[in-house]
């Protein structure tokens, strides 16, 4: 990939140690904090990463501050709370409630009527903290100096996303693709580098070969109903079980493919730039499968190497318990902290790493012709992400 002209491979240049102990530090500050600093924390760890993932030895670079993060997150909380506030005035209009014990049946129908309606009502808001996040991310990221950006468009993806999700949903998950191709088309054809724009080109359709493994998962689930209906129970439950770790499997080959075949056909400056992707689902499923048994062991080697003092002392009653109580915490928080900090290092890292330096860009004789562009100031900052728990990675 490198060794062609005009073709930029993607490069991933980060170590385990200093990503570790930054994430170590800072989670210890978000716990110190109750967690005011998690603003902070995540700017600093996305401004580590984003430099250490570079094209042509160009590293990215992240321009966000945790200070907008946590203005932008009090300002959705506000939001969420008027909006959430007359969701329930209406519901209890209605006579629906989510308070009190239910002493009836009918209580209890009405109590699980109003919780879907709650639900219903947070959908919408949760496309839209989507899509603003993702314009905050790009908004705040650099390439040679050259900042990103995505148009305003929120709440028509909102729409769209209940639209496709609804279509999804009714066709038992046969027309997934189809969702996938126009969310992703929507929000690419509103990205831009500097005052170059994107474009999503391809077919929907063409998507059906990345859910292969899906549709064997879901045949060998089918097949163990199969069994279960003639009263065969062991060979049931057996086919059952393993069409369903075959569907986990599928869903990741699932996302690996449809996001290779996307990149494979995204586009910038009228075609002149094209890119290329191709990430490897199995290499992506032992990183993911290692890295999880070793941040299982890791976390468990911190919690019993950092208990081990205050529980002797617990034990030998040389140390009032109450003298204990503040070491305790303090042991606690650390061993979470160095099981993020472990996640980090043995799953997220060497995930992006193959991904990153299995993409490449070509024509980039073009990108000398790129301008910057002006600043996207009608962001939040990912406060409705945040507030929602649906930040993303990093």
């Amino acid at each position: 990939m490198t060794g062609e002209p005009g073709r930029l491979a993607g490069e991933y240049h980060g170590t385990a140690a200093p990503l570790f102990w930054l994430a170590v530090r800072t989670a210890m500050l978000t716990a110190l904090t109750l967690g005011i600093y998690r603003f902070w924390a995540k700017t600093r760890i996305r401004r580590h990463i984003w430099s250490c993932v570079a094209a042509d030895g160009d590293a990215f670079e992240y321009t966000g501050t945790g200070l907008e993060k946590f203005l932008g997150f009090l300002a959705a909380l506000v939001v969420l709370a008027i909006y959430l506030g007359a969701v329930q005035m209406i519901l209890f209009y209605f006579g629906l409630t989510l308070f009190g014990a239910a002493e009836t049946p009918a209580q209890a129908f009405a109590q699980f009527g109003a919780l879907g309606a709650t639900t219903l009502a947070v959908l919408p808001l949760i496309f839209f903290a989507q899509y603003r996040a993702r314009r905050y991310q790009m908004a705040r990221t650099r390439w040679r100096g050259v900042r990103f950006g995505v148009l305003p468009g929120a709440w028509g993806y909102v729409w769209r996303a209940m639209g496709h999700w609804t279509v999804t949903l009714l066709s038992l998950g046969l027309l997934w693709p189809r969702m996938t191709f126009h969310l992703e088309k929507y929000k690419a054809d509103r990205s831009w580098f500097g005052d170059a724009a994107f474009h999503q080109g391809g077919r929907w359709q063409e998507l059906y070969p990345a859910m292969k493994h899906l549709f064997i998962g879901g045949g060998l689930v089918a097949l163990g109903v199969i069994f279960g209906t003639l009263e065969i129970y062991v060979m049931a439950g057996l086919w059952a079980a393993l069409g369903a770790v075959w569907m986990i499997v599928g869903l990741l080959s699932y996302r690996v493919n449809s996001f290779a075949y996307l990149a494979r056909h995204l586009t910038l400056k009228d075609a002149e730039i094209g890119f290329d992707a191709a990430p490897e689902t199995w290499s992506i499923l032992w990183q993911i499968v290692g890295g999880t048994l070793l941040v299982s062991m890791g976390t468990g080697l911190a919690f019993a190497l950092l208990g081990l003092v205050p529980a002797a002392l617990a034990f030998s009653e040389t140390v009032p318990l109450r003298a204990l109580i503040v070491p305790t915490v303090l042991a606690y928080l650390l061993a979470m902290a160095i099981s993020s900090a472990l996640y980090l290092i043995c799953v997220a890292q060497p995930v992006l790493r193959h991904v990153t330096t299995r993409c490449s860009l070509s024509g980039a004789g073009a990108l000398g012709g790129i301008r910057q562009r002006g600043a996207d100031g009608d962001t939040d900052a990912e406060g409705f992400a945040d507030a929602l728990d649906i930040g993303g990675a990093f």
